[in-house]
């Protein structure tokens, strides 16, 4: 369930022209939202290990939060975007790396939750390295006019990392439904909420 909403918000940005910032504080806000309620309401009532459906919760919680001020500052500029994208990115990164890690000897899921996790963070990393002012004037042999710009540049990332998480959520929830020949038999009582 969780692919839902990275592949919306990828697919939102992708068929979209303008890479405003807005754009991507809707698009990423709204993904954000959907997908914290999914996992934190999914691991409240699925999983049976305590830690694990703490700390599950509390990232879909972060999530949902984070996704609910984008949504209200929909109007901001650059600096807004990338302060809640990094900052959604390092928590819930840090949260799902974390869970990963801890049932990787325990769980046929723990290599997806360290995998989640670790795009995550590349992602924080890649919104912390691009110049806020970048700007580079298109042209080349085709003579294309316009502007690529940090915002579109940001934007565009954000949807990619969209659709490289929803498709990857997807293909390791087939897998494991193709591995044990229906969908959850493979799991724990404690993972089966976090499945794609």
């Amino acid at each position: 369930m969780r692919a839902v909403p990275a592949l919306a918000a990828a697919a939102a940005i992708t068929f979209t022209p303008d890479h405003s910032p807005q754009v991507g504080l809707l698009a990423f806000g709204s993904s954000a939202v959907v997908g914290g309620v999914v996992l934190a309401a999914g691991s409240a009532l699925r999983l049976s290990d305590r830690s694990s459906r703490t700390i599950a919760v509390l990232q879909g919680v972060v999530g949902a939060v984070i996704g609910a001020l984008c949504l209200v500052f929909s109007h901001g500029q650059l600096p807004v975007l990338v302060a809640f994208v990094t900052a959604w990115a390092v928590l819930t990164g840090v949260l799902e790396l974390l869970t990963g890690l801890r049932r990787r000897r325990r769980s046929p899921l723990a290599r997806d939750w360290t995998t989640v996790g670790v795009l995550t963070l590349a992602l924080a990393v890649v919104f912390l390295v691009v110049p806020p002012d970048y700007s580079q004037q298109l042209g080349g042999i085709e003579q294309i006019e316009g502007e690529l710009t940090s915002s579109t540049v940001l934007v565009g990332i954000l949807g990619a990392y969209g659709a490289l998480v929803g498709v990857f959520l997807v293909i390791a929830g087939l897998s494991l439904k193709w591995q044990t020949g229906h969908p959850a038999a493979a799991d724990t009582p404690d993972d089966k909420a976090r499945t794609s």
